[in-house]
């Protein structure tokens, strides 16, 4: 079974974590969260965004960046950063890779990009724009990473409620 990890470093806004949180539920990714937070895991707006999903989740909380790294020895790690030398879409992603981002008013580390240039990667915007929502950037990320990988363990196909597609030649 392949596995996303989805790392947030720092996270302010209890809303952006509730959406994450609802994002790596639906796609069978673990959570991994460095403190501090600005919020408390209680927050009701955390709860909120994440809705009836908490119980899906796979999430480990680390006191510091060097804890995570330390935890996580031999794993790939890519950083997600509007500062970064290449597009996200450039990087074949391995099993079991990390995807890191940072917190909404700073990002991450300078020192920890500058160190680390191959595996720094960017989501395209057009200039002048500061950045993307939080959670909307690790949806992205998380759904390049599994397009690569085609979807493992995703249900690839719907059902509509009054309809049969087997009719359509939508059929995969």
């Amino acid at each position: 079974m392949s596995v996303l990890n989805i790392v947030l470093v720092e996270p302010e806004i209890p809303q952006n974590t509730g959406n994450i949180a609802r994002t790596c539920a639906a796609t069978g990714a673990r959570l991994h969260i460095v403190k501090p937070m600005g919020f408390t895991p209680t927050d009701k707006h955390l709860k909120r965004a994440g809705l009836d999903y908490w119980h899906y989740l796979d999430i480990t909380y680390y006191e510091n960046i060097e804890e995570l790294f330390e935890k996580n020895r031999g794993g790939m790690f890519y950083y997600f950063s509007t500062k970064a030398p290449r597009a996200y879409t450039d990087i074949s992603y391995p099993d079991n890779c990390y995807i890191v981002f940072g917190k909404e008013t700073k990002g991450l580390p300078e020192k920890l990009l500058f160190e680390n240039p191959d595996t720094t990667v960017r989501i395209p915007m057009i200039t002048g724009i500061r950045s993307l929502n939080l959670s909307n950037s690790v949806a992205i990320a998380a759904y390049e990473i599994l397009r690569q990988w085609d979807f493992p363990e995703l249900q690839n196909f719907g059902r509509l409620r009054e309809f049969d597609w087997s009719c359509c030649a939508v059929q995969s």
